[in-house]
């Protein structure tokens, strides 16, 4: 058999290069990717090579002799930078093997048509060579994709946390990520060992969000398009996740500030309760007092300074009382319903929170420094000495014929 090769290795060479030709011509009318990708020059200059690969590969495992791979690792690596998807690469290299026997089988034919028998034992070494460039070609092409996608994350990355801090000016990085200069925009923060965000493409009924992990909790770019605001939390429900969620911004040079809001909206939900997502225009009572942390403390000293010193039961009791009186937005009844009390044991408890803090509830200068004392001491719901595990139900309307009023004042 390697007599045989030797005699008609010119022969072959000159098929082989009228096969490529061929090959390549086939490829470009079928594949659409290599069509997109590559000329038809480049194209048939590749198909020569891996054609020569395979006959090389042929000539030398005949005489026992190991397959060169490197040429096809450089073409697996080439093209994987390139983009050109694997399985048209690969359905080459398979086609090209089929030609390279069935030319091989013409030049025999045209050289001794009775070698043809002899021809037979190199089919098996063929395929054994094609097997061997395909899976170095395979090899070559996924390690270089990994590489290139590492690099995509850590490039995509480096231009959100430009954003996100405001390093710099945000036009490059904005249209290098596919943001436009005009839009409505919105920025999300997750807490620390939330779960992480949802990957792959979004939902076409959906927000795009641009996901990165950050130390301080796993940060979105969400570009709300058309949609509202509130379309995020339908976004983040499947999540299970404390997070909070900024204004919507007009612009990339805006997300720095879009950023700073949202992790301040995400210090006003409960850390204890479940999954919440505080949206910072719905909760600026509350962030207002998580944003000035000396100034919290003092309100929760000052206003509410004589319940925080009660025992822990009284000063849960109260405090509870005053959130679920608060989000029954001052209907004594329903706060009533929320507490499976009854009406009057609210107002008992009020009357003594009135009594302990110097404070009227009919007073709405008053209702304000309470409420805002109460979204102090929650913000400390981790410290138990005020704590007050005030975990009322959610708001809901207040029923009908349900007055809102304050309870009777001190005497």
């Amino acid at each position: 058999m390697e007599r045989i090769i030797e005699e008609i290795r010119e022969d072959l060479s000159r098929r082989i290069t009228v096969t490529a030709d061929r090959l390549a011509e086939r490829t470009l009318a079928e594949d659409p990717a290599y069509a997109a990708l590559l000329g038809r020059a480049e194209l048939r200059e590749r198909v020569r090579l891996g054609l020569r690969q395979c006959v090389e590969g042929l000539d030398r495992g005949i005489r026992g002799l190991p397959v060169e791979l490197d040429d096809a690792r450089a073409t697996g690596a080439l093209l994987a930078e390139q983009g050109l998807p694997l399985a048209s690469l690969l359905r080459v290299y398979r086609r090209g093997g089929r030609m390279v026997w069935q030319t091989l089988g013409e030049a025999v034919a045209a050289h001794d048509p009775a070698a043809l028998p002899r021809l037979l034992p190199a089919a098996a070494v063929l395929w054994d060579v094609l097997d061997r460039l395909t899976d170095a070609v395979a090899d070559a092409y996924r390690r270089a994709e990994t590489a290139r996608s590492e690099r995509d994350r850590e490039q995509r990355a480096a231009l959100l946390d430009a954003l996100l801090d405001g390093a710099g000016p945000p036009e490059g990085p904005a249209a290098r990520l596919g943001l436009p200069e005009r839009g409505r925009f919105a920025v999300v923060v997750l807490a620390p060992g939330a779960p992480a965000g949802p990957g792959g493409a979004p939902e076409a009924a959906g927000p795009r969000v641009l996901w990165r992990i950050r130390a301080d909790g796993e940060t979105g770019v969400v570009e709300l398009g058309h949609h509202p605001l509130g379309s995020v939390r339908e976004l983040l429900g499947p999540l299970g996740a404390r997070a909070g969620v900024s204004p919507v911004v007009e612009s990339p040079a805006d997300l720095a500030r879009a950023h700073r809001l949202a992790a301040l909206a995400l210090r006003t939900a409960p850390a204890s309760g479940g999954p919440c997502t505080a949206l910072l225009d719905e909760r600026l009572p509350t962030a207002l007092v998580a944003s000035q942390a000396e100034l919290a403390g003092r309100l929760r000293q000052v206003v509410l300074g004589p319940v925080l010193a009660l025992p822990a039961e009284d000063r849960r009791v109260l405090l509870t009382t005053l959130g679920t009186w608060l989000t029954c937005q001052g209907s004594t009844t329903y706060a009533a319903q929320r507490l499976y009390c009854h009406r009057n044991t609210v107002s008992n408890r009020l009357r003594r929170l009135e009594r302990l803090t110097g404070r009227s509830l009919a007073d709405p200068a008053h209702v304000v420094e309470l409420a805002l004392a109460h979204a102090a001491v929650l913000q400390r719901v981790d410290d138990p000495a005020t704590s007050p595990n005030p975990q009322a139900p959610p708001a809901g309307p207040t029923p009908a014929g349900t007055a809102r009023r304050s309870p009777r004042p001190p005497a």
